[in-house]
């Protein structure tokens, strides 16, 4: 341990902006380095693992209340899931042209400097990333619970028990090794999209039953006013969301350029495909006044249509959030990892498990934060805080691509999408972000006032140099105790 206990002088990486043609692509096998572990494949069951999740069996209810219609509902799904298509198009072009882990950090850095980046590192550190797999946890303790509570809620401290262990259980495999995570991911991937093809064929059955009731009338009621509208396409983004957590691994994805846009252009029809034809299923079996009513659209669908064998549909929701939690636990981690490592936050988050080559301290950093917002049940409200704050920052990784285009156009970008399509997205989501501060202006408020205390966090913790010499003895004697107590070091360290 003498060489730990020796550095005395770590210290985080320069961002490392504005390189014209960089290429990350470099050997990996000197010092501690992250691997390239993940295939095309890989890839393709993070992204549709991580989006099919919780937000199918959650969604269906708001979108279906705030767009007033089956009609209008599934045109909502189908436009979100476009939308997500486009949007992962851009997300693309900027992975293969910022070939960098962290996503919309390194987005936003590279576009627009330290202090946009760090903004977005702040909030996705207490609203995005734990609220989002606290939200995946408690759907999944909910689900699994449902068979031994049939005809009553879950408890809310068995619920919250359950949601905490799994984190933690996640947590541990994805610290252990990277290739168990992508072994289970593949697994849980494939058997969701098996599940929710099951339910599409069983509404079938319903419907050539003569049950054709439930599809008539599909416009009748349906809402005009945009604000409505506007919810009614957060929550169905919200089912969407992770089309872009891909990105934040793209030092760890061989052959980036490649793999990286084949992966979104492969997943991303295949969830629209799959969350229209599970809509679809919801709609035929179930009327619009039961689904509004419902807890759980999907428990209330096994239980019209699968009899005694209703309880397998609880396990089927609880098996698609798993995967969703898994693939969100190792993407999420690289964020904070990438964000320490850059000097925006303690330097011990980026350190790496010198034998299984994992950012260990930052996934157990994540699971703390997690842990903390396991308290909160009001899935609806958590939905809106999330997806509101998540489009404020998508609107500026996609200002940053048109951005770059201006004032860099010689940047080498493997991919470049047409002009037309980040310009589209950057109005929709302009227009959901301002829709959503009438709608829901409290909610969108919070959001805005953690982003701005942001400010004064980055201005005294980051760009303040000049500070007590206790107060950076004390940060060194944190980041030297972590090296020690986790076995970890610094990316490139060479021995221990």
């Amino acid at each position: 341990m003498a060489k730990v206990a020796a550095l005395e002088g770590l210290s985080p990486k320069a961002m490392d902006m504005g390189s014209e043609c960089e290429n990350n692509d470099k050997d990996s096998s000197e010092g501690v380095r992250l691997k390239k572990e993940l295939n095309l494949m890989n890839g393709v069951a993070i992204v549709v693992g991580v989006i099919v999740g919780s937000g199918i069996f959650v969604s269906p209810t708001l979108v279906l209340k705030h767009s007033g219609s089956k009609g209008m509902a599934l045109i909502v799904w189908i436009l979100s899931g476009f939308l997500s298509m486009v949007g992962a198009l851009c997300y693309a072009e900027l992975g293969t042209m910022i070939p960098k882990s962290g996503g919309d950090y390194a987005y936003i850095g590279e576009a627009f400097g330290a202090l946009p980046s760090f903004l977005y590192l702040w909030v996705a550190l207490f609203i995005l990333v734990p609220t989002g797999n606290a939200i995946t946890a408690l759907t999944f303790a909910q689900n699994i619970l449902k068979p031994l509570w049939p005809e009553c809620k879950p408890p809310d401290d068995a619920v919250s028990l359950i949601a905490a262990s799994i984190t933690c259980i996640l947590t541990v495999i994805n610290c252990y090794n990277v290739k168990w995570v992508t072994r289970v991911q593949d697994s849980f991937t494939a058997a969701k999209v098996l599940a929710l093809v099951v339910t599409f064929f069983a509404s079938l059955w319903y419907l050539f039953s003569g049950h054709t009731e439930n599809l008539e009338s599909m416009m009748q009621g349906t809402e005009t006013d945009p604000g409505n509208l506007a919810i009614a396409f957060y929550t169905g983004l919200f089912s969407y969301s992770g089309w872009n957590y891909l990105n934040f691994v793209t030092e760890e994805l061989k052959e980036p350029y490649k793999n990286l846009p084949r992966a979104i252009c492969i997943s991303m029809p295949v969830v629209t495909l799959v969350y229209t034809f599970t809509n679809v299923a919801f709609f035929a079996v179930l009327s619009t006044d039961e689904i509004i009513a419902s807890e759980a659209v999907a428990v209330t669908f096994s239980e019209k249509i699968l009899g005694v064998v209703a309880w397998i549909m609880p396990l089927f929701v609880a098996l698609c959030t798993l995967g969703s939690l898994n693939g969100a636990i190792y993407t999420s981690s690289r964020l904070f990892f990438v964000g320490a490592r850059n000097g925006h936050l303690p330097l011990a988050i980026s350190l790496i498990d010198v034998k299984r080559l994992t950012p260990v301290p930052s996934l157990i950093f994540m699971c703390v934060v997690t842990l903390a917002l396991l308290v909160s049940n009001n899935v609806e409200s958590l939905i809106v805080y999330v997806t509101a704050v998540e489009a404020l920052f998508t609107l500026s990784s996609v200002a940053g691509l048109l951005w770059m285009r201006y004032s860099r156009p010689h940047m080498l970008r493997p991919i470049r999408v047409n002009l037309i399509l980040p310009i589209a997205f950057l109005i929709i989501c302009a227009f959901l972000v301002v829709c959503s501060c009438f709608t829901s202006p409290t909610e969108v408020g919070v959001g805005i006032a953690l982003i701005a205390l942001g400010v004064p966090v980055y201005c005294i913790f980051i760009k303040w140099k000049a500070k007590p010499e206790w107060l950076q003895l004390a940060c060194e004697s944190f980041n030297i105790a972590c090296s020690k107590m986790f076995l970890c070091l610094p990316e490139d360290s060479k021995d221990l």
